[in-house]
């Protein structure tokens, strides 16, 4: 792969998003401005290897862009309504036409992404399509990651973004954060696809990364601006205390070779301190507004309990365990349920762990994913049940799709047969 080729796909990946929500912001259409955002992107692909690579990339893509946005804009007045009056207003200013492109499409303005993310998760369209989109336009990811992280097939994932596009252009939905009470309706769905979008940086579902911490600075981006915008929502500052906490790990979480580093693993040492401390100050202000109990605080409230310990065995794991059982409560699935089975095993002992493990509200929704797999080979090596233990990781290893990840679980396959030999040594 040549260096052009390697640097364009940095440049696709730091700067689509914004791109997308600059043009969207002209054009009033999502699926316009994500086709002209890539429209600019095989243009770099033909040229940069051939005229180098731009002093600065970003900027290259934007104004191509821009260009294609100026001439799509032309062209659609004479194919749709819609677009053919913003192509009038443009034809009537024609003077003023470049002036007024740059300064729509190069000033970028802080919440153009929040715009797109409230764009995104309009009442119009269903909860799944709303995700789906966000994550795709925001997030960045494939349709085929969204796909592995719903558990469904590549082509109804496909079906479903290309669904919640089309809605959106034909009602004509605007691009804008909306106002009072059209605000509260969509608050839900922006915490949700945020948190998506951190989780997706914090443990990346496939490649050759353990993170994706772009995408986990701009979920954290995001999440900051929300309690500019909505101050008195206690979830909102919940879903802040939750990434912040656990972004204060990001330094510990990867080994000098970009190894992944679980948990019990980590030196705390490298934990960022004044980001837990933001933290937890952002939890309390949840609670101080009366929610305590909501979804992303009760997940803040665990990732704390794990801030506080000194280590993984001074971790306050019952409290933990009851914290998992009023989220099983409000907002019951199958990953609360394994994380819950997890707690559960450090509490009460590996033997309490997978009798967790193997109820039916984590063994049949997580059917096919490796996490399952991964969190039973571990409770296995505990109580020494080693051939059974080996089975499982081979499991998770074969359903992971993440290099980081595998590379991780081909460790715990060594250390489970270096433990049956030696076993069977004494």
């Amino acid at each position: 792969m040549s260096d052009a080729v390697v640097a364009i796909e940095a440049v696709w990946r730091n700067e689509s998003t914004r791109l997308i929500a600059a043009i969207a912001r002209v054009t009033r259409d999502i699926g316009i401005a994500e086709e002209l955002a890539q429209d600019a992107l095989v243009v770099a692909l033909e040229r940069w290897p051939e005229e180098g690579i731009p002093d600065n990339p970003g900027a290259w893509l934007m104004t191509a862009a821009k260009r294609r946005a100026i001439d799509s804009l032309r062209r659609s007045r004479m194919l749709m309504p819609k677009h053919g009056e913003i192509a009038r207003e443009i034809e009537a200013q024609q003077e003023q036409l470049g002036e007024e492109m740059d300064r729509a499409l190069d000033q970028v303005i802080d919440d153009d992404v929040l715009r797109l993310v409230f764009t995104a998760c309009h009442p119009i369209l269903p909860v799944e399509g709303r995700i789906a989109l966000t994550l795709r336009v925001i997030g960045g990811l494939t349709t085929a990651e969204i796909a592995r992280a719903f558990l469904v097939p590549e082509k109804t994932m496909g079906q479903r973004i290309f669904r919640a596009k089309k809605t959106l252009s034909e009602a004509q939905v605007p691009f804008e954060t909306p106002r009072a009470d059209e605000l509260k309706p969509r608050i839900a769905s922006v915490l949700s696809v945020i948190y998506l979008v951190f989780n997706e940086g914090h443990v990346a579902t496939s490649g050759d990364e353990w993170m994706r911490t772009r995408l986990c600075d701009e979920a954290l981006r995001l999440g900051r601006l929300l309690v500019q915008l909505l101050p008195g929502e206690s979830e909102v500052h919940a879903l802040l205390a939750l990434m912040e906490l656990n972004a204060a790990r990001t330094a510990a979480r990867r080994g000098s070779d970009g190894e992944a580093i679980l948990l019990p693993d980590q030196d705390r040492s490298l934990w960022d301190k004044a980001q837990i401390e933001r933290g937890m100050v952002a939890l309390e202000h949840a609670q101080r507004l009366g929610g305590g109990a909501g979804y992303h605080a009760l997940q803040a409230a665990i990732a704390a309990c794990h801030m506080r310990a000194r280590s993984a065995e001074d971790t306050d794991w019952e409290r933990i365990v009851l914290l998992y059982d009023a989220l099983m409560q409000i907002a019951p699935s199958p990953v609360v349920a394994l994380n819950r089975a997890v707690a559960v095993g450090m509490a009460q002992g590996p033997t309490a762990g997978l009798d967790a493990l193997d109820m039916p509200s984590v063994a049949s929704g997580l059917e096919g994913n490796h996490l399952l797999h991964s969190v039973r080979g571990e409770l296995l090596t505990k109580l020494g049940r080693f051939p059974e233990a080996r089975v499982e990781i081979e499991r998770a290893i074969a359903l992971t799709h993440n290099a980081r990840e595998r590379e991780l679980l081909s460790g715990k396959l060594k250390l489970i047969a270096n433990s049956g030999a030696r076993l069977h040594a004494v």
